[in-house]
């Protein structure tokens, strides 16, 4: 064989060498967040936990932990405060003569972590069954935290300094870990974003026809498409029709399937109210109001909608 024949033919067997193995998916960092979502040991304590948040003497502020009256969740803000105290604390613990401070930014952060807790507890309670298990996880990695700077406090008000800096790195390392499920819960699994967001990006400027008007039951919540989009058609005595869009901007929820009552819907799977007339939210765990649309009847009696903001 000529060196030429054989230089192609090394060069077509490099051609089609196969390619070098790669990581599986499954092994990777989001496949392995995503699986805890499917963690069914943990069902038997979702529970009673959600049984006893729904119980708890919280009922008259729970919009307020909800962050209702904020326009979006109100846990993400109140976790600022206890994980900027808790790293700025491991920060200062490098550094020679900030025991004192130390000591105040830990401290900080366990009271800062309460109120945290209740809020995060709050959303928790009223979310989907894979949401609830990545969310339990969460919330036990963010314990164990808070556990291990407590008793890194209590080790540096003993005077433990070494012991209190190697606790308080353990709380570092779980807090940590709890972030980064956090964020998965709330980006991957979408635990906290306004479902109904995308609605006037799938909806094209100007008047859409929905159907007949007559064919909508009076005085009962009734479903339509236009599009992508379902909508919630609500025709009043008065001839009034009111249209929202359909999912629920907490977690997709059926609003037709829900109770009108006193102009407004709730949403019959975690109970967000919102008004008919604009789609307010009347009450959570929603944080977002509802799109609404324009509505009008032509000549021949044809439902047509438009949202507020097209042309």
């Amino acid at each position: 064989m000529s060196s030429e024949t054989s230089s192609k033919s090394a060069k077509v067997s490099q051609a089609f060498k196969a390619p070098a193995a790669q990581p599986s998916a499954a092994s990777s960092l989001p496949a392995w967040l995503d699986r805890l979502g499917t963690l069914r040991a943990l069902d038997p304590a979702i529970g009673p936990l959600q049984s006893a948040v729904h119980k708890s003497p919280l009922k008259g502020i729970r919009d307020a932990l909800h962050g209702t009256w904020l326009g979006h969740p109100l846990h993400p803000a109140l976790v600022q405060v206890p994980l900027g105290a808790w790293y700025s604390a491991g920060l200062l613990d490098l550094l020679p003569g900030t025991r004192r401070a130390s000591r105040v930014l830990i401290g900080t952060g366990i009271l800062a972590a309460l109120p945290a807790a209740v809020s995060g507890a709050t959303d928790w309670a009223q979310l989907h069954k894979p949401q609830l298990r990545t969310g339990l996880v969460h919330a036990a990695a963010n314990v164990a935290a808070l556990g291990l700077y407590t008793a890194s406090l209590g080790a540096r008000v003993r005077g433990r300094e070494c012991r209190g800096r190697m606790l308080g790195f353990g709380g570092l390392a779980m807090a940590g870990l709890g972030g980064l499920i956090g964020g998965h819960l709330a980006y991957r699994q979408s635990a906290g974003p306004n479902q109904s967001e995308p609605v006037p990006y799938l909806v094209g400027p100007g008047w859409h026809p929905v159907g007949k008007a007559d064919s909508f039951p009076v005085g009962q919540a009734a479903s339509a498409s236009l599009g992508e989009v379902k909508l919630l058609v609500f025709r009043e005595p008065s001839g009034t029709v009111r249209v929202l869009a359909d999912r629920c901007a907490h977690q997709s929820g059926p609003l037709s399937e829900g109770t009108v009552s006193d102009g407004c819907v709730t949403c019959p799977w975690h109970g967000s109210t919102f008004r008919l007339s604009d789609g307010w939210n009347v009450s959570g765990p929603a944080t977002a109001p509802q799109p609404s649309f324009r509505t009008r009847v032509t000549d021949d009696g044809v439902l047509e909608v438009c949202l507020p903001e097209a042309n």
